[in-house]
């Protein structure tokens, strides 16, 4: 599959460039070039957001083990097979939430240009993402045509989706321009992160919630795209159309 679009999430380096390069206190200072503060500041926040994301998973396993380790036959009494059934069907099905959830984001955050995709495709790895959530994923055949780049970007529009949406519902990915509708009771956008889809919220104010939002705007800055918010009764819509088109 071909392969076009992002080299880089800022205009003169990555993110994760940040990690080869040396310290400088004069750049650092300037939260507003690229490679220092500012990147500094968005990495942190994306960890951030990522352990959170991993840390009920991760709970859930460790309470079923704890349950394991108190159901011991040494303790002078028989094993319950329905009590260990149970402690390890919540370690697997945590295992397995913990599993899709790393898929995704090692996709949506750590993909970059030129690299080669393995294991799942991404339509697979967001499907499983919702998997057992209150949320249904539809990632459209024309979806999975695109460049990993571009599929990228729609991953991180369903992880922004997905915040629109606290009582559940649908996200619907379609392509020609690419547009994410995320349906369902109260979905609904901040201007908070109205602002930071369009890269307006100033990086030292971007916090957990307007992080991912953010950095999904520098995706699709970084494809010389724009995103452009709309919201309907139970329908939020975003569109990542050519820069410069902002035709509603």
């Amino acid at each position: 599959m071909a392969r076009k679009g992002m080299d880089r999430f800022t205009p003169r380096a990555g993110i994760a460039d940040i990690l080869d390069e040396p310290f400088s206190p004069q750049r650092d200072r300037d939260p507003q070039r690229p490679g220092g503060f500012a990147d500094m500041r968005i990495l942190e926040l994306l960890t951030a957001r990522l352990c959170h994301e991993l840390s009920g998973p991760i709970a859930a396993i460790n309470n079923g083990v704890e349950l394991l380790a108190e159901e011991d036959p040494g303790l002078g009494s028989s094993a319950n097979p329905a009590f260990l059934h149970d402690a390890v069907a919540l370690i697997a099905d945590s295992a397995r939430r913990a599993r899709s959830r790393l898929q995704f984001y090692r996709f949506a955050y750590g993909f970059s240009s030129g690299s080669a995709t393995a294991g799942s495709a991404p339509h697979e790895i967001a499907i499983g993402f919702f998997a057992a959530s209150r949320i249904i994923g539809d990632y459209a055949d024309g979806i999975r045509m695109l460049s990993p780049d571009r599929q990228k970007l729609a991953c991180n529009l369903l992880s922004v989706g997905a915040d629109a949406l606290p009582r559940g519902g649908r996200l619907v990915l379609t392509d020609s321009p690419l547009t994410l509708e995320a349906v369902g009771e109260a979905a609904a956008l901040s201007p908070e992160t109205r602002e930071a889809l369009i890269l307006a919220t100033p990086i030292a104010e971007l916090n957990a919630r307007t992080v991912q939002p953010y950095f999904t705007g520098l995706l699709a800055k970084g494809l010389d795209l724009s995103l452009i918010a709309t919201a309907d009764a139970g329908c939020v819509r975003l569109r990542a159309v050519v820069a410069g088109n902002n035709l509603a």
